[in-house]
């Protein structure tokens, strides 16, 4: 779709203008390749209808784009979009709208997602805590250079133990790192909210190894401030942490790892679920993942549910 037509000047500047923000406002890389693609399907959309700007479109005109995308064709893998794949249509316009309301336009398409479980997650998709000291022992022998070792077990406590979003991760700056209060102030979370986020000594200490040893053995490290440093000196982007992770789940050789698609936010699902094991309150986990609403974390009352039934 990224190569459907758009002959209207007025909406190809806001495409390139809508692109330019989400870069500008650094969300994932994914979200700022994606985002302009789905929009420009409903440029196309209302050029179809012959519109030639935005000042007509309508919650209802919204609605029936929904209704065509839910009918249309899965280009990849044929049959119809899923909820998870209209969601991310629905979600670019969401965006849209807020694009416009920060550059003094007042929009309002009325536009909702569809309701469905987080990344369809089952208690399958879920390590135990004994699986987890697997992966954290896993980093000792993950790669032949001790830099990447110590990198690799850090981004395990981002992303498992403190529960961060990738792109939480990959916009984290050495001074994010505050060893002397056991905190890590996310800056760059979801919908731009900022949070601090505690962490025990053990991790201090897999932190501090990184941040003292390691880092300062990539290569322009002095010249960034990215937490993770690439090979080349940059900062380190979200497929080097999926590269990482995929490394760190060979290197465990448990087939009881190894056979589950396990992502990088798997690990943040894993950290929920074991905190409410041990006892801790959802307004706490809620707290400690950034959720807005309570009831994004319930989710994981339904896994461990599941859990206890296997």
């Amino acid at each position: 779709m990224k190569s459907l037509p758009i002959y209207n000047n007025s909406f190809r500047a806001l495409l390139s203008s809508y692109e330019s923000w989400l870069t500008t406002k650094r969300y994932a890389d994914s979200t700022a390749y994606y985002m302009p693609i789905h929009l420009r399907e409903f440029f196309h959309y209302l050029e179809s209808l012959g519109h030639e700007g935005i000042q007509n479109i309508t919650t209802k005109l919204v609605s029936q784009y929904y209704e065509k995308l839910s009918v249309r064709k899965n280009q990849k893998r044929g049959g119809a979009l899923s909820n998870k794949a209209l969601n991310k249509h629905i979600q670019s316009l969401k965006l849209f709208v807020e694009y416009l309301n920060k550059h003094d336009a007042t929009f309002d398409f009325g536009v909702h997602l569809k309701s469905e479980k987080v990344d369809n997650l089952t208690a399958k998709d879920i390590l135990n805590v004994d699986q987890i000291k697997l992966l954290f022992e896993a980093c000792e022998y993950s790669s032949m250079r001790a830099r990447y070792r110590l990198r690799d077990k850090a981004m395990l406590v981002l992303l498992y133990s403190c529960g961060l979003r990738r792109n939480e991760a990959v916009m984290l700056d050495v001074k994010d790192i505050m060893l002397d209060k056991n905190l890590i102030h996310v800056r760059f979370g979801k919908k731009y909210q900022k949070r601090k986020v505690a962490f025990n000594d053990r991790n201090k200490k897999i932190l501090e190894e990184y941040i003292y040893e390691a880092r300062g053995q990539f290569k322009n490290s002095r010249k960034t401030n990215a937490l993770f440093v690439n090979q080349a000196g940059g900062r380190l982007k979200g497929k080097s942490y999926i590269d990482s992770l995929n490394r760190i789940i060979t290197a465990t050789n448990d087939k009881s790892i190894t056979s589950k698609n396990l992502t990088l936010h798997t690990l943040r699902h894993c950290i929920a679920t074991h905190l409410l094991q041990a006892g801790m309150k959802l307004e706490m986990i809620q707290r400690l993942l950034g959720h807005k609403s309570l009831e994004s974390t319930q989710i994981y009352v339904h896994l461990l549910n599941e859990l206890d039934n296997d």
